[in-house]
């Protein structure tokens, strides 16, 4: 299929394919129990796959496969089209994680697309001017919550390093549909309405989520936007050079600083001078398997980790999906992992971490000594620990509040090559700011609002060119060498539960792709136990009350993706509680 022919069908799929409104989870822990309208699709393939948050940019993807691309050439199509049909997720305008196998070389490799910290940022960014932290929101909505945009060096990066199709040739499809149109789909209608007149503050975000009327869009509605389609031709021809320097970036800083009510401190040189890092890979053992994802800025793999090397001192297969006592385990070593994510964890270009200590076998092993008792750990018990340190410098509390939002993808290529990349603009709709028709990220406001706890620093204090930290867990499971698992969830701090929670599942329960991603939720971070309202998880709130746990019954929005490599082939599955699809051939 030619590109012109290619952008055209795409834009009429997304003028035709209005998704289903989101599912609910499950109606029981057991995927048995599950009711079909509840169900994941298991989508099987012999060739390659792309799971994505919303069926337009997993088909997309997916075509590029068909015609020969690479999984970062998908990547990057699928990025472009999530930036417009899902712009309230990620973008051009924020940051990512990528975590890539490379088939031809049998290499894992992470890249750091997370966002920065402008120069003339300094720890008092989010303090008012007596001294105290800001309203979270009152911070978020402006111009000061805007970080150095990572997610286009990023995309360029990896093109350079994986890419085989032509760069400019990748950027057509969604400027494509940018100018034709597409059909507002139910979750984004949902969201537009939700957020009303957040969204009305600024007059560029006003005119593209509203009608004439002053109404959000609803669901079906046609929406153009010529200016991203314009934004993303400059990049294909440009490079992101054109990003970075130039007329979009000069657009980027004037509409930061010139935020109405809370402007910004972003400047041209922070654009120029932002850079992607490659980070070691992180990965722990668990159960044979090695389990890798992002380590900081993102506290992913690290949580990730530390759950499942606490939990793997006990039999969870034995106990079982439905078992109480599992979901103590499980929840109190989340809680240890959380203590210690708030103490020791930031950008570690910035601040000395203690990672190997925090994943030592001998060190999770001491930490899961907490978990023998048979009731809930009580709050006094849960503390950060004291891992081995290369030096001696020790951190305070980090209470900085990461709020559920952000996208994430997955892709295997005819070749083998894997992606498994979280993407975000941080909250929904991130900073409510637009220009070049994309919203600006609002990730600043992952970092602690407070500098110091009780007179020490705290190591995710803001500070000028430092990434915030994340808990974005972009993960792939490797077997004998080989991949086995790619999987991934936006949902802010939650992200860690769910992931876990997801491997948990596949790997001590037996549950295939699409069982893992639709089942009920329960997460525990900060001692309250969250349960997802509405499905078979709320059958263990009493038994965990009993236990001596808080309950919260809730929304847990998760958007789960998953494909599984086997020799027979791929199975990848999207979380029914989203718009998202898997699709391959």
């Amino acid at each position: 299929m030619s590109r012109r022919l290619f952008a055209l069908a795409v834009a009429a799929l997304a003028l035709t394919a209005v998704p289903a409104p989101a599912q609910q989870a499950s109606d029981a822990i057991a995927p048995e129990a599950a009711t079909p309208a509840a169900t994941a699709k298991l989508v099987t393939a012999k060739s390659y796959m792309v799971a994505a948050a919303n069926p337009i940019a997993a088909a997309t993807g997916a075509e590029v496969l068909k015609q020969g691309g690479s999984a970062i050439d998908a990547a990057v199509v699928v990025q472009t089209v999530l930036g417009l049909v899902e712009p309230q997720s990620s973008g051009l305008g924020g940051g990512a994680f990528l975590v890539y196998y490379d088939a031809g070389r049998k290499r894992l490799t992470t890249l750091d697309g997370r966002e920065t910290a402008p120069q003339m940022a300094t720890p008092r960014l989010f303090l008012d001017k007596d001294g105290q932290p800001m309203k979270f929101m009152d911070a978020v909505v402006g111009g000061r919550s805007v970080g150095t945009p990572g997610t286009v060096r990023l995309l360029q990066e990896a093109h350079n390093r994986w890419g085989r199709q032509e760069w400019k040739r990748l950027f057509e499809p969604a400027a494509a549909l940018a100018d034709a149109g597409f059909a507002v789909s139910p979750r984004l209608a949902a969201l537009i309405a939700e957020e009303g007149d957040g969204l009305k503050k600024y007059e560029a975000t006003k005119a593209y989520f509203f009608d004439k009327a002053g109404a959000p869009l609803k669901a079906g509605a046609v929406l153009k936007n010529p200016a991203y389609a314009e934004t993303l031709r400059a990049i294909g021809e440009g490079g992101a050079d054109a990003f970075y320097t130039g007329r979009i970036a000069e657009a980027i800083v004037d509409t930061v600083r010139m935020a109405a009510g809370n402007p910004g401190v972003l400047a041209l040189n922070d654009l120029v001078d932002y850079r992607v890092r490659e980070r070691v890979p992180l990965c722990i053992s668990y159960r044979a398997l090695e389990v890798c994802g992002m380590g900081p800025p993102s506290s992913g793999a690290v949580a990730v980790g530390q759950t499942l090397g606490m939990i793997e001192n006990f039999d969870i297969k034995g106990l079982g999906r439905d078992n109480p006592e599992s979901w103590r385990i499980i929840g109190d070593a989340q809680r240890l992992a959380f203590a210690d994510r708030g103490r020791y964890l930031a950008d570690t270009d910035y601040v000395p971490a203690p990672i190997k200590g925090l994943m030592q076998k001998d060190y999770l092993g001491k930490r899961a000594a907490l978990l023998d008792g048979d009731k809930a750990l009580a709050d006094e018990a849960v503390k950060a620990g004291e891992p081995e340190w290369d030096h001696a410098l020790n951190f305070g509390r980090d209470r900085a509040i990461e709020l559920p939002s952000t996208s994430h993808f997955v892709i295997v290529d005819r070749d083998g090559n894997v992606v498994s990349m979280t993407t975000t603009i941080e909250n929904g709709f991130g900073s409510r700011l637009m220009t070049g028709g994309f919203l600006l990220n609002n990730e600043l406001t992952d970092f602690s609002f407070e500098t110091h706890d009780n007179g020490v620093p705290v190591a995710n204090r803001v500070e000028p060119g430092k990434r915030p930290r994340s808990s974005m867990a972009p993960t792939i499971v490797m077997k004998d060498g080989k991949p086995l698992l790619a999987i991934g969830s936006p949902g802010g701090s939650q992200i860690i539960g769910y992931v876990a929670q997801a491997l948990i599942a596949y790997i001590d329960w037996g549950m295939d792709v699409s069982q893992i991603v639709a089942m009920p939720h329960l997460l525990n971070r900060f001692g309250t136990f969250e349960i997802e309202a509405g499905t078979g998880a709320e059958k263990l709130a009493e038994p965990l009350k009993a236990l001596g746990y808080e309950i919260k019954t809730g929304a847990l929005t998760s958007g789960l993706q998953a494909i599984e490599i086997s020799a027979d082939g791929l199975k990848g599955s999207a979380d029914p509680r989203r718009e998202g699809v898997a699709v391959g051939e």
